[in-house]
């Protein structure tokens, strides 16, 4: 695998009046070209500040405390900022959760697209006029030479979604961060969405970084999958293997925890599998292990020790005393 984006040993911090919030604690990824990784967790755990922190974007009172961000053989961290808004919608483009708050409503659908494409591109205007039609085709927005003179709020929820996901792919990124890109549509839109991305994806060997609630999602799109809680990845391997072999005993809740369909009515009737107790604060995290105060095989040095990276199989890797 040609690895095109690597994190390594990743720290962002927020220093609050109340603390230090370890947002981001010592995370570790790399991600292919090509390839769609899921990244997975419950809300707080550090994905989307992950995501924030690659393309050095971390609101304040966040910083980047430690680690590096490899991409095309440039550390990103190290940059000066003028070359990484070169990077920034050009090289690596991020799909936002809310469309409604990254399209600019003062504009036309049309004039944000063109607008990209004559900044990174130098082309002229009808150049990008073209360039803009020829990408709201390619995400299948029905009459695009009408839809370009629209504003978004003109659109539909899955149209606007659309236009994020042909104005994320328009410059042809290397890399795409997709945070939450389908939580705000129906279920049959978000189909056809993250149809239109994985054909994109293919085409045009782009690398996604997929970060969502929704494993259903990351069952049916992502190669891997990334485990995060805490700040910290506590496992990550093969779609298949995660799904059919968790080793991580948050990994194990949070599967338990999907609904299946074809069960019996008594089976029907049982309360959902849940996770005891809550995540704990990014301002006191625990000693050890940061899931053992909610793991139902914690041991004792688990509450002492940080657990090391062991193999649980081919590709699949996860921090676990259970395994050391």
């Amino acid at each position: 695998m040609d690895i095109v984006l690597e994190i390594k040993n990743l720290r962002t911090f927020f220093y609050t009046g109340e603390g230090v919030a370890k947002a981001v604690n010592g995370v570790g990824i790399k991600v292919g070209m090509g390839e769609i990784l899921g990244i997975v967790g419950e809300s707080g755990c550090g994905k989307s500040v992950t995501a924030l922190s690659i393309l050095r974007l971390v609101p304040y009172p966040g910083r980047i405390i430690s680690g590096d961000i490899l991409f095309d053989g440039i550390n990103l961290l190290q940059i000066p900022m003028a070359q990484m808004r070169q990077v920034r919608g050009n090289r690596i483009s991020m799909i936002f959760q809310e469309p409604m708050i990254s399209l600019n409503p003062a504009f036309t659908v049309g004039e944000q697209l063109m607008e990209a494409l004559r900044v990174h591109r130098k082309i002229s205007k009808a150049e990008a006029r073209e360039g803009a039609i020829s990408m709201l085709k390619m995400v299948e927005i029905p009459d695009p030479e009408r839809r370009i003179k629209e504003y978004p709020h003109q659109l539909s929820g899955g149209m606007r979604q659309r236009v994020m996901i042909g104005e994320a792919f328009l410059l042809d990124p290397e890399v795409i961060i997709a945070d939450e890109p389908t939580t705000a549509l129906d279920v049959t839109i978000q189909a056809q969405i993250l149809d239109i991305v994985y054909k994109l994806t293919q085409q045009r060997r782009t690398a996604i970084l997929l970060i969502t609630h929704n494993l259903g999602l990351v069952a049916e799109t992502a190669h891997r999958v990334v485990v995060m809680y805490a700040g910290k990845v506590v496992e990550e391997g093969p779609v298949e293997a995660i799904f059919e072999n968790a080793g991580h005993p948050y990994t194990n809740g949070l599967m338990q925890s999907i609904p299946v369909l074809g069960q019996s009515r008594r089976q029907k009737m049982r309360k959902l599998y849940e996770i005891k107790g809550s995540v704990p604060s990014l301002f006191d995290l625990p000693m050890g292990c940061p899931f053992n105060p909610r793991c139902p095989s914690c041991k004792n040095i688990c509450t002492k020790e940080e657990p090391p990276w062991c193999t649980l199989g081919p590709e699949h890797y996860l921090a676990c005393w259970l395994f050391a």
